[in-house]
């Protein structure tokens, strides 16, 4: 996917709205004064499809989360090696954090697979927010205990070689509840979209979809997918 030419996403950016931030899943854990600086601060910006909102060897200067539409993240295609996607990244989550914590530069690419509504916390404010409250605390580090266990699900995912396990896994995963709790029970993607985060043609990612509702594990609607049972998407193997 070819990243378009335009001005950058903070010269774009705009306060969120009072809407915006009540659905921000970690919102109402923190008191008035603590709203009071997120509401100044966090900014929200529309990123085009193919548009980066973190790059490869570049500063973490902000906390990212998604409001709206859909990101992927990925190596960099640069380096030479094949490109590799991680994960899809949909509404509620947020990302970021660990490389924030430690100062380092971006290891992975962000870009947004459609136009996507997303929010920025500096990392000044982000770090006041570590500093003032105990809840805001525990919530960043579950955050972090959960995505290490997503990661290791996904490196076990990558060794499989079977397309509708590939596909299982990776949807049960855009379906988690704590990491990504704007998503619910159904997911806003085409299957051109999940063929880009699972690595396979959009023909095979139909045939699986198929097999996956057939096992009543899903339903394939109208513009997205409907997770039926997501103990049995994640549990999911072939004979």
């Amino acid at each position: 996917m070819t990243e378009p030419s335009r001005s950058p996403l903070r010269d774009r950016a705009r306060h969120a709205t009072p809407d915006e931030l009540a659905s921000i899943s970690w919102w109402t854990l923190l008191g008035p004064g603590e709203q009071a600086l997120v509401a100044e601060h966090l900014h929200v910006a529309q990123a085009e499809p193919g548009e980066r909102i973190c790059r490869v060897g570049k500063p973490a200067n902000y906390w990212f989360g998604v409001l709206d539409g859909l990101l992927k993240m990925s190596n960099d295609e640069a380096s030479g090696a094949p490109a590799i996607t991680f994960t899809g990244v949909p509404p509620g989550a947020w990302f970021g954090e660990g490389t924030l914590l430690k100062r380092e530069a971006y290891r992975y690419n962000i870009q947004a697979l459609r136009r996507s509504r997303v929010a920025g916390l500096p990392l000044a404010q982000f770090e006041a927010l570590l500093a003032q409250s105990i809840a805001f605390n525990r919530y960043v580090l579950n955050q972090l205990n959960e995505r290490l266990g997503q990661f290791i699900a996904a490196r076990e995912t990558d060794r499989a070689s079977d397309p509708d396990l590939r596909v299982a896994r990776n949807l049960a995963a855009l379906f988690h509840p704590t990491l990504y709790p704007g998503v619910g029970t159904l997911l806003r993607i085409t299957q051109q979209e999940l063929a880009y985060l699972v690595g396979l043609s959009r023909q095979r990612v139909n045939l699986a979809l198929q097999r996956l509702q057939e096992e009543e594990l899903i339903r394939v609607e109208y513009g997205g997918v409907r997770v039926l049972e997501l103990e049995g998407l994640r549990r999911f193997h072939t004979p």
